[in-house]
């Protein structure tokens, strides 16, 4: 028996770009046909994007989407194509169908419907029961949806129809522990069955979501046979031995495996990238603080639409050092990027004198050092209404965990790239950028790198005045956020049980701030908004 050629298209299909995501599977249908496959498949819920939310209420996009296929069904004379889409039966269903010869030859429905983390597939959808397996070459191939392949059933269901190849069509989001967990999976369900798999994953950021692509070839013996490139658009070839139930890639892209910062990395930058592209901005504008958070965005956002649609602003006050500003302008001096210098002082000033009658018998406190802040978002907003430039919030996950940040001030922002990075690994990652650019070259000044974070609000101010030191603040995070472990586990492992009840406790009462941040990219395993969601009016402590 010959070996059975397959089309694999990794690339991004946006979400409710109907249309356009038609026309994409039909340019690729065309490359597939002539480079002679047998079959191309492509991701899940390809024709909607994925997670289409609230659009699958809507019956016209449904309708729209059957239309596509439809259409598409028709074009697939010399080629069959496995194609994900929403099918409407009534009851709305997360679907792949074969289309083959000119017409839909059979459809099936994604049996798990996962309903933790991001996924809120039973919201919309209703659960299938039956494992498809058609002919093709006369190879008996299984299509399964995303998380059927984590469940054990659906790829015994498939197995026990005739499969000897499982192809499995997902949208499957990045996290720095997903590549692991997936191949563990799929090795085993390879190894439970004795079926080959085709992971196939789409690709590109969605809002708060970034998927990596990452697809995978397994033979049936559990063997990883080929690992496709992270976020990076391709059409990949590869061969199916029916004899070995071994799959071959062809010409693939290497998959490099750079050090876990270089891959979060380059999430982040995929992740601004699409959020400001699909959204059609012209580009993005940033304060500069001369700090380290604010310095690894810029270096983000340059790598993800280059220099030229970068803008970044100082806003120095009283107590901005020289420091801050000599680190920011030779940044973005070093990087190429439109600079500006616009003081707050005098603004700063007015505020305080128009408040001043409201404020007496009161003492400077914490109020003034965020009207500073609050001075800043202010200018930035108007800056991006003026030059239609969205906005970047520059704000960590330990910052927005313990609520470090202050609303209306440095929390001002559409997209916040490190929304999810914690402050060590904003270290790490400024680090890492830095390498990359060789001996002796930088895309971080290093003097910003090497000094003790600070706000910068009084004088002499650190972050460390108010929170305990970063390594200790984000090990502690980590087990109570991602780790959902208790204040009294924490303590167990060694920590200063006073200084887990304050931090705990930050977390639990800044809930409110979180919930009027900015979105960004999802790259832990317990992202902050659609993934963790604490009630803010709450008794338990």
């Amino acid at each position: 028996m010959t070996a059975l050629r397959l089309a694999l298209a990794q690339f991004d299909f946006p979400v409710g770009a109907v249309a356009a995501n038609a026309a994409k599977v039909r340019e690729l249908l065309a490359q597939a046909r002539a480079g002679k496959a047998s079959l191309v498949a492509f991701p899940e819920l390809t024709l909607s994007g994925y997670p289409p939310e609230d659009l699958l209420l809507r019956p016209s996009f449904l309708a729209a989407c059957e239309n596509e296929l439809q259409a598409l069904a028709k074009e697939t004379d010399g080629v069959a194509a496995v194609v994900g889409h929403p099918h409407s039966e009534g009851e709305v269903y997360n679907a792949a169908s074969l289309l083959r010869h000119g017409r839909v030859e059979a459809t099936t429905h994604k049996q798990a419907l996962p309903n933790y983390g991001v996924f809120d597939d039973k919201r919309y959808f209703r659960p299938g029961h039956e494992s498809m397996v058609a002919t093709i070459q006369g190879v008996h191939v299984g299509v399964l949806i995303c998380e059927d392949v984590w469940q054990a059933e659906p790829a015994a269901m498939a197995a026990a129809a005739g499969a000897e190849l499982i192809v499995v069509i997902n949208a499957s989001p990045w996290d720095s522990a997903k590549q692991q967990a997936r191949e563990q999976v799929l090795t085993e369900r390879a190894r439970e069955t004795g079926c080959a798999f085709v992971y196939l994953n789409t690709v590109g950021g969605q809002d708060e979501v970034v998927y990596d692509g990452g697809s995978l070839l397994v033979n049936a013996d559990g063997s990883i046979a080929a690992r496709a490139p992270t976020f990076t658009d391709t059409l990949l070839w590869a061969e199916f031995d029916p004899q070995t139930r071994s799959l071959t890639a062809h010409d693939w892209p290497p998959a490099d495996q750079p050090p876990a910062e270089g891959t979060l990395y380059r999430a982040l930058v995929r992740g601004i990238r699409d959020y400001i592209d699909k959204n059609g901005f012209g580009g993005v504008l940033l304060g500069l603080s001369g700090g380290i958070d604010s310095a690894l965005t810029l270096a983000l956002a340059v790598d993800a639409l280059g220099p030229d649609r970068v803008t970044a602003v100082m806003m120095p006050s009283r107590y901005t050092s020289q420091l801050s500003l000599d680190g920011a302008r030779i940044q973005a001096e070093k990087l190429g990027v439109a600079y500006h210098v616009i003081s707050i002082e005098e603004t700063y000033e007015s505020f305080v004198s128009a408040l001043t009658p409201a404020f007496a018998g009161k003492g400077p406190d914490i109020t003034e050092e965020n009207l500073q802040s609050r001075t800043r978002g202010v200018m930035l907003m108007a800056l991006s209404n003026k030059h239609g430039r969205l906005l970047l919030a520059t704000g960590n996950k330990s910052e927005m965990a313990v609520g470090y940040a202050t609303l209306y001030g440095d929390m001002c922002g559409a997209y916040a790239p490190l929304k999810d990075v914690y402050k060590t690994v904003v270290y790490r990652l400024s680090q890492w950028r830095n390498s990359v650019e060789g001996e002796g070259g930088w895309a971080i000044p290093p003097a910003v790198i090497e000094r003790p974070p600070s706000a910068e609000l009084r004088d002499n101010q650190t972050d460390q005045d108010s929170l305990p030191p970063y390594d200790v603040l984000d090990a502690i995070l980590t087990h109570f956020i991602e780790d959902e472990e208790s204040q009294a586990e924490i303590a167990a492992r060694g920590y200063d049980p006073e200084t887990v009840r304050r931090v705990v406790r930050l977390v639990l009462i800044n809930e409110f701030k979180r919930r009027q941040s900015a979105p960004g990219p999802r790259v832990t395993t317990r992202a902050f908004g659609r993934e963790r969601r604490y009630p803010i009016t709450s008794g338990w402590r």
